[in-house]
């Protein structure tokens, strides 16, 4: 197995710390809106490593972080609360907003095939265990309190921008406009552990501390977490590349001061999602999520396939037209997949070279068209039986996951489709007069005939069952 090393700038063997036991942990969202496709990439991106590397035999235990504690908009110590910012949009409290969203993108994850990590922890059950971090880190003079909040000194850190290769010099106060002076912080590029003095008025969200009441820094979420689940070490961290600097940086920095010795061996980073003017963001254009395209008549799964098709490393470029073209390329592979029958006798010495060739695929740093090249070329191999080719396809979908062996929904007629339509408008008319028993009964009518509803900001779909 080859890995890119974020670290290292090269493809690396991975040799995990304990025999084939893995520890993956990977960074999870902030909860204070819907996810769009961009940052959806990155998780399916690690959905296949995660279940690549089971394919290959490891045992991998994957954490992730839900960040539902408010920080700040810019990745350093400036700009707006994400949290405050949705509760606001919204006319509600940040827990609420917290609930809201995380059950929003933990189904956008269900709704693409992604793996739900076996462990999830929220960032604000995990107060206690960035007290004692934090707290250490004081001891061993890596952090200072300095009015009213604990800073990280990276002076004091070792090699503290090797993951990132960045210039110290460009990133001094003057040459950025992004940069601001924070005079109660020993160098300029130090970042806040804990905050005790917030620039937000009536911060709902504190907690008590040896400093005084006020809340976690960003960064010191994912170390505490990790520490807390796999302890002194971890062998894959993930995360979009947005995430390196700062944000992996001071991980590294913070967990290595608080454990005295090198953390995580491997950090991979998936490369950004981009629409035709750039790189993708909730705050320019059309916001697209899952939902969106699900309204625009896309599944899911026409995305995720969208993007098996490029490599997790290089920047990827959407447009609706080529969401159409992966669309029907995906239909196509289906339609030739659910043609296969089970006849035959199983083809073993057959069935082992394509299983390693696939396993060999993903083993080149996660070659996910190469893996859909072989999955092709088990296809079209006229040496092969149908009852092979099929156990192959469910051997590679395993990893892929993209529900090739399961049939395709129902076609809706127009006069379905009429009746749907209108059910949808009766409901939204009852919700409208607050007549939730009606829009409740309509609701459940039409998924006993075989139609689930699907409420999402930009209104109701549906999908037959």
């Amino acid at each position: 197995m080859k890995l890119y090393n974020s670290l290292s700038k090269q493809v690396e063997e991975f040799i995990p710390n304990e025999n084939n036991k893995v520890k993956m942990y990977t960074c999870g969202p902030t909860v204070y809106h819907y996810a769009h496709i961009g940052n959806l990439r990155t998780y399916i991106f690690e959905d296949i490593l995660e279940k690549g590397l089971s394919f290959l035999g490891y045992d991998v235990i994957r954490a992730m972080n839900i960040t539902d504690v408010g920080h700040l908009t810019s990745d350093g110590d400036t700009g707006e609360d994400k949290m405050a910012k949705g509760a606001k949009r919204e006319g509600k409290t940040v827990w609420e907003i917290a609930d809201f969203y995380t059950k929003a993108f933990l189904d956008d994850m269900r709704k693409l095939n992604i793996k739900v990590p076996e462990i999830i922890e929220k960032a604000s059950d995990n107060i206690d265990i960035y007290i004692k971090m934090i707290s250490k880190m004081i001891d061993k003079d890596y952090a200072y309190l300095s009015n009213g909040n604990v800073y990280f000194d990276i002076s004091k850190a070792k090699d503290y921008y090797k993951l990132s290769g960045k210039n110290p010099d460009d990133l001094k106060i003057g040459v950025r406009d992004t940069v601001e002076e924070d005079k109660a912080k020993r160098n300029p590029a130090d970042f806040v552990l804990w905050f005790t003095l917030s620039k937000f008025e009536n911060q709902v969200m504190k907690w008590d501390s040896p400093w005084g009441v006020g809340y976690p820094g960003w960064h010191i979420e994912c170390s505490g977490i990790s520490y807390k689940v796999f302890g002194d070490y971890l062998d894959i961290h993930c995360g979009g590349v947005d995430n390196i600097f700062p944000h992996h940086t001071n991980e590294i920095a913070q967990s290595e001061a608080f454990l005295g010795h090198k953390w995580c061996n491997y950090w991979c980073h998936g490369a950004h999602l981009n629409d035709e003017s750039g790189k993708m963001s909730k705050s320019k254009g059309e916001f697209l999520t899952v939902s969106l395209l699900e309204k625009k008549g896309y599944s899911p799964l026409d995305y995720r396939f969208f993007c098996l098709n490029s490599h997790y490393r290089n920047s990827l470029v959407f447009t609706y037209e080529s969401l159409d073209g992966a669309k029907n390329a995906l239909k196509k592979l289906k339609t030739k997949v659910l043609s296969l029958t089970n006849e035959g006798e199983m083809q073993d010495d057959f069935y082992k070279q394509y299983h390693n060739k696939f396993g060999e695929a993903f083993g080149n740093d996660l070659n996910t068209s190469l893996m859909l090249t072989v999955l092709y070329d088990v296809l079209k191999d006229n040496n092969l039986n149908d009852k092979t080719k099929r156990l192959l396809v469910e051997d590679f979908d395993t990893v892929l996951s993209l529900d090739l062996l399961k049939e395709e929904f129902k076609e809706v007629d127009s006069t379905l489709e009429e009746k749907i339509l209108k059910k949808i408008e009766e409901r939204k008319e009852a919700k409208k007069n607050k007549d939730f028993a009606l829009a409740d009964k309509i609701r459940d009518d039409l998924l006993a005939e075989g139609v689930k509803l699907i409420d999402t900001r930009e209104g109701t779909t549906y999908e037959l069952v």
